[in-house]
């Protein structure tokens, strides 16, 4: 996600929740330019946040802890985003997830493991994890991970996530992990190739008509 202030990558991270980092980023250049500082979200109104942020859904939900979370950092930090994992959980719209990231990426700490859908289903296929909930599945990952490892392993099944395992199709024929993985060999189905130019079944009924 694409920010310059520290409270800008909070702001983008609570606005990522259901959403993809590509429409944050196409949201946030408009909101960052409207509001620069974290007074400004605190003295706008709401409508207005919520107009600039309608894309990336649940706006309503996102308004409020966004302006929730500038007046705390003004009125509780001084302006600075917390170094703590304690600190950050306390504020609106921050839980767990967005303070592990928020830390990671703005002061290299990993006193937690970030555990999106991503990590939370790839965890569980490869029996990392049973829990159904992130804050579960990240106690079983911290038991089993060195702390060396806790900033960059959640990227690395992130993009796996949004590569070749997906929650709709795992392509463990061309899945670098493919000769390791435990789940290789579980509903995995070769990549069907058609020959150049051969439309689907479905697309050529509904040219004949």
């Amino acid at each position: 996600m694409r920010y310059g202030a520290p409270h800008e990558l909070v702001i983008s991270v609570i606005l990522s929740a259901q959403c993809t980092d590509e429409q944050v980023n196409r949201t946030t250049p408009a909101l960052f330019e409207r509001f620069v500082r974290p007074e400004d979200y605190v003295a706008a109104s709401l409508t207005e946040i919520e107009e600039l942020i309608y894309s990336t859904g649940f706006y309503r939900n996102k308004a409020r802890n966004i302006q929730g979370f500038c007046r705390a950092l003004i009125e509780d930090h001084g302006g600075k985003t917390p170094e703590t994992l304690e600190e950050l959980v306390r504020m609106p719209g921050i839980g767990r997830k967005t303070a592990n990231v928020v830390l990671g990426e703005l002061y290299g700490k990993a006193p937690g493991l970030t555990v999106d859908t991503h990590v939370a289903r790839i965890s569980r296929l490869w029996s990392l994890s049973k829990a159904r909930d992130a804050v579960h599945i990240e106690r079983d990952l911290l038991q089993l991970l060195k702390p060396a490892w806790r900033l960059c392993w959640p990227l690395y099944v992130i993009f796996l996530g949004r590569s070749h395992c997906t929650a709709r199709r795992r392509d463990c024929q061309v899945c670098y992990l493919g000769d390791v993985c435990p789940a290789s060999s579980r509903e995995a189905r070769p990549v069907a190739a058609r020959p150049p130019g051969k439309k689907k079944q479905g697309a050529r009924r509904r040219a004949d008509r």
